[in-house]
């Protein structure tokens, strides 16, 4: 599968509910409102492409993409603190992108929040664009942040392009 990624040091592999512990940390430390358990467990259940990207270290980061017809959502993309600002989230997204390419998908979706400068930064950088806003979508501390909205053809996707 050309989704498939490994290195000497790491690799994608499917998320399992024994990864949970794990990914929670990684979501609790990263996020300032971190998804539940539950929340977790409906995406591996309801068979969303949950993927963690595992090394020696443990889980380095994950991402969940729920397909439906030939759109593909990003639903979760999340990187270890320790393991941030080394191209991981750009080499995620391009792996996540590949995924929903191979699963049938011609349009990846995703929300972010306009406050996240770099997640911002990356998608345009990789030819996202915004397509809309969702209005008080996330929780903040001051009571509700707006998402933007955003999308990206994946016609064009291979597995020497770069996200980063």
């Amino acid at each position: 599968m050309s989704a498939m990624m490994q290195t000497p040091q790491a690799s994608l592999a499917p998320m399992v509910l024994s990864d949970l512990d794990a990914v929670l940390c990684i979501e609790q430390q990263a996020c300032h409102f971190p998804w539940s358990r539950g929340n977790f467990i409906d995406s591996i259940t309801s068979g969303y492409l949950c993927q963690v990207y595992r090394s020696d270290e443990g889980i380095l980061g994950y991402f969940i993409l729920m397909m439906a017809a030939d759109e593909a959502h990003l639903l979760n993309i999340v990187v270890a603190p320790t393991h941030q600002g080394k191209k991981l989230g750009a080499h995620l997204l391009h792996q996540a992108m590949m995924m929903a390419q191979d699963a049938g998908g011609r349009i990846l979706l995703l929300e972010v929040r306009p406050s996240n400068a770099a997640a911002l930064a990356l998608y345009r950088r990789v030819g996202f664009r915004q397509i809309g806003v969702r209005r008080n979508y996330y929780r903040d501390t001051d009571g509700s942040e707006d998402a933007v909205v955003m999308s990206r053809a994946l016609e064009k996707i291979r597995l020497s392009e770069q996200c980063g």
